[in-house]
């Protein structure tokens, strides 16, 4: 893979201690060695295209700081730290102003890592990096189900013929090149049009709203596909006061224990082959507060993928 095309992760490595190791001193070195690849996409011009607060650009240092100064599962210590020392962040993909090219370039990387056989974790910017992560199995040429934890469908149009956070889904149904499904949880009925469902209705997805939501239904969906998937969590899902910082809050959102419940899970399952995090907006946090719980999804999703039968 060719690293140029990355910069490098902002970070302060505040610990440094044999007898209490933290993520940022596990982590691999080096590409080839590893078998998850973390990686950032700095952008939100997909958000403000949509309307949406920018910010969440920011997102992906922020996200790191806050995670890499977690420990290893106790409980789990040999396999989590195992994991953690197979896991190699190569940075954040230098952007340019461009939303289109900025996806197909993401999607290229994914596409790489995937036919690598290694795992990647892709670190937004907004909801829109899951078309770009999304291209990483057309580039590979690999049928995908999605798997959306959301408190949007985002399946609107394009506008101006142009993607946006408010359509990846949309872009990913009808693209023509793979197979494809997709099943989204947690949505918020005030924030979800009669058209957007009529549309998952036409196109055989599933959905559940938030009222319904439980972990277990989200697992079975990931069961059921009859394809590899890939899940994308947007950080809007969980209620305002647990995650403040977002790009479109939300007033009676899930609790913070199904969003980690359900990051846990997909790591746990042998058919995600993928994973994204997005939303974040630190611009409007509160003490960090939306950065720790999204840091504390990842470390539970790497803590499904360090106990997955072999």
């Amino acid at each position: 893979m060719d690293l140029s095309i990355f910069q490098s992760p902002l970070f302060e490595n505040a610990f440094v201690d044999d007898d209490d190791p933290r993520i940022s001193t596990l982590l691999c070195q080096d590409y080839e060695s590893a078998e998850i690849v973390i990686l950032g996409f700095p952008v939100d011009s997909g958000v403000r295209k949509n309307g949406g607060r920018a910010g969440a650009a920011k997102a992906p240092d922020h996200i790191r700081q806050q995670l890499y100064k977690l420990t290893p599962d106790p409980r789990e210590f040999a396999v989590h730290k195992d994991l953690l020392g197979q896991t190699y962040d190569a940075g954040n993909l230098k952007v340019s102003d461009d939303l289109s090219s900025n996806q197909q370039q993401l999607g290229e990387v994914i596409g790489e890592i995937l036919e690598d056989g290694k795992f990647p974790i892709v670190i937004g910017g907004g909801h829109e990096t899951s078309y770009g992560h999304f291209l990483g199995y057309v580039a590979a040429r690999k049928d995908v189900f999605v798997v959306n934890l959301d408190a949007h469908a985002d399946v609107r149009p394009l506008k101006n013929g142009e993607g946006h956070s408010g359509s990846p889904f949309r872009q990913i149904l009808e693209e023509r090149s793979i197979t494809t499904g997709y099943a989204v949880h947690g949505l918020q009925p005030a924030s979800v049009s009669r058209q957007h469902i009529d549309y998952l209705k036409r196109t055989k997805s599933s959905y559940a709203f938030r009222d319904v939501f439980a972990v277990s239904t989200y697992t079975e969906s990931i069961r059921k596909a009859k394809m590899p998937a890939m899940v994308t969590f947007d950080m809007d899902v969980v209620d305002v006061a647990s995650a403040p910082g977002v790009s479109a809050p939300s007033t009676n959102g899930l609790r913070s224990r199904d969003l980690l419940g359900a990051a846990f899970e997909a790591g746990l399952s042998p058919n995600v082959h993928s994973m994204d995090l997005v939303e974040v907006n630190p611009v409007f946090d509160i003490d960090n507060r939306t950065s720790r719980l999204a840091a504390a999804a990842i470390w539970q999703f790497t803590l499904g993928l360090s106990l997955r039968e072999k």
